[in-house]
């Protein structure tokens, strides 16, 4: 069963740690000096928040989170049903984790990402820029710039 993912941008990693632990109920899986992650199953989604890794503070993409390569197969032939250029950024580290993935935005520029997620990073990787991935090209391939930023 696939997983919605939401990343935020954050000024105060500490007071929002504390925030959505409240609002959760329960404490981040994952905390780094600049990163947190709850993965949570009810509802079923993978939260996280950062500082200084993104654009604008608020939401800053959205994603859908494979469990299997197949469910991350399926996923991917509905990006390329809509229509829109899609950024295949692969194998990469990206938010302490290695998975792969690909990057497509909305008509009005909103970032999603689908992903399969295999296994843990030690530091926070890189990847495209959401602004790039936002204004793609159709014919825009391969990473560039900060992870998720």
């Amino acid at each position: 069963m696939k997983r919605l993912h939401v990343h935020v941008g954050v000024d105060n990693l500490d007071a929002s740690i504390a925030f959505y632990s409240t609002l959760f109920a329960t404490e981040p899986t994952v905390t780094k000096a600049d990163y947190a992650k709850w993965m949570l199953d009810d509802p079923r989604v993978n939260f996280a928040i950062s500082t200084g890794n993104q654009a604008a503070k608020g939401v800053e993409h959205l994603g859908i989170q494979a469990e299997d390569p197949a469910e991350l197969e399926a996923v991917y032939g509905q990006l390329e049903k809509a229509g829109r250029p899609i950024l295949e950024e692969g194998e990469t580290t990206c938010c302490y984790a290695k998975s792969e993935k690909s990057w497509i935005s909305d008509p009005d520029g909103l970032v999603w990402e689908t992903f399969l997620t295999h296994g843990e990073a030690t530091d926070y990787g890189s990847g495209p820029s959401l602004a790039d991935i936002a204004t793609a090209a159709p014919s825009r391939r391969g990473p560039a710039g900060a992870c998720c930023g």
